[in-house]
């Protein structure tokens, strides 16, 4: 089926700081610039729920790490420019026109890789442009030969739909066709886009098994596949449908696989999936360099209150929000509208089109909030939030590094917050 035609952070000593609280008559707690109170230097353990400790969690300083200095970094030098790489020169006029010069990182290194044909892993933090480096010399591929069909793999909805937006600015004046393929959304509408022809099918593991196996997706003919954000695909149980997927393809396949972590599990992927790939890492420490990270303690105060007078100041302008369940989630935006807060939500229980526009209220900045599951933690590119907050705490650590990964991304510098009660 071919595509149709329409369109490491440096750790600081945490024992001093900026996090003051006062007394207010609002809910009885207040979070302000000129009163102290509350303690933020790291202890060995914080309690909840009648004592109990949070293993990843037990020591606190995991969340107060100070952002780099900019001027000590030191700075990546790009071995290429856009203009130098072996590509389509109307794919090279396109990538001008949406401001791209200097590739970053990942894109420096792989591009010439993928532009070979080489199996290529890529280990890279999150916010590092590796979509563009799998995507602009995939589009010089199919420029190529027009016939060629492209699989990408994602672990979310959000993150299928962010890719396929991100190639369509790419591909503009281009016969090139790609369909979306996703839980939560019409299976109907995606089979109808399926008999036509699509360069590339972007979708989540479940959405395109239960395609394959319905006989409306062939994947026979699809000679290049990309496995993004395969650590998250892992972890969300869908090993067997990636297994599944990968056997209905052609043994002479073209994989790029890009994860921000390598574990064990990762490692078998690799060597099940790819022929001699080239590794390419550029992973520079756990937690974004550039994210200024601290605690909130709640010291019994509603948690509700202190996040009500941290949003009201006025440095929160894109504040990213995250809560443990569907339930809780949806309740906090709730609340917080009623109290003034334009707020919107994201979810699991919310469907496709509704995620969508919450998603995209946010990104215009037409709401200050937007409270999620984790669902939204990985992958999706959201410019400008100026805060993330963990209002419930994430289930490991390795969450909370890509929850607050959602702020301070490329030059510029985030603030993350984990309440701790």
């Amino acid at each position: 089926m071919y595509p149709r035609h329409t369109q490491g952070p440096r750790h600081t000593s945490p024992g001093s700081g900026n996090s003051r609280f006062g007394k207010s008559s609002f809910g009885g707690s207040r979070f302000s610039s000129s009163s102290r109170g509350a303690s933020r230097g790291p202890s060995k353990g914080f309690q909840r729920g009648g004592g109990r400790k949070f293993g990843e969690f037990s020591d606190v300083s995991k969340f107060v790490n100070k952002a780099v200095i900019t001027e000590t970094v030191e700075k990546f030098v790009s071995e290429h420019k856009f203009a130098d790489f072996l590509i389509d020169e109307r794919l090279k006029q396109n990538i001008i026109t949406k401001g791209y010069v200097m590739p970053t990182p990942i894109q420096d290194r792989a591009i010439p890789h993928v532009l070979l044909g080489r199996d290529v892993v890529g280990i890279a933090n999150t916010g590092t442009g590796k979509t563009a480096a799998f995507l602009i010399p995939l589009i010089n591929k199919i420029l190529k030969n027009p016939r060629e069909g492209v699989l990408i793999m994602v672990p979310t909805r959000e993150l299928a739909i962010q890719i396929d937006e991100e190639l369509k600015g790419f591909i503009k004046g281009f016969k090139i066709f790609s369909v979306v393929c996703v839980g939560g959304a019409s299976m109907s509408n995606q089979i109808r886009n399926l008999r036509y022809q699509n360069n590339f099918i972007i979708g989540t593991p479940g959405r395109l098994k239960d395609l394959v196996e319905q006989k409306y997706l062939h994947l026979e003919g699809f000679k290049t596949v990309v496995l993004d954000e395969a650590d998250r695909m892992l972890d969300m149980g869908f090993i067997n449908d990636m297994r599944f997927m990968m056997s209905k393809m052609s043994k002479e396949r073209h994989t790029l696989f890009f994860s921000a972590t390598m574990s064990r599990e990762i490692e078998v992927l690799i060597k099940d999936f790819l022929k001699e790939p080239v590794s390419i890492s550029v992973k520079t420490g756990d937690t974004a360099k550039n994210v200024d990270q601290d605690i909130v303690r709640t010291n019994g105060r509603h948690k509700v209150d202190v996040l009500h007078n941290l949003l009201a100041g006025s440095e929160f302008k894109k504040v990213l929000v995250f809560g443990r369940t569907k339930h809780g989630v949806e309740k906090l935006s709730k609340v917080l509208a009623e109290r003034g807060i334009k707020a919107e939500s994201i979810h699991g229980n919310k469907n496709l089109s509704k995620r969508r526009q919450a998603l995209d209220l946010f990104k215009q900045s037409r709401v200050q909030v937007l409270v999620a599951t984790d669902v939204a933690a990985r992958g999706l590119d959201i410019s400008d939030v100026s805060h993330v907050i963990n209002f419930d705490l994430p289930s490991t650590y390795e969450d909370y590094v890509h929850r607050i990964g959602r702020t301070g991304r490329g030059d510029k510098k985030g603030k993350a917050l984990t309440f701790i009660e």
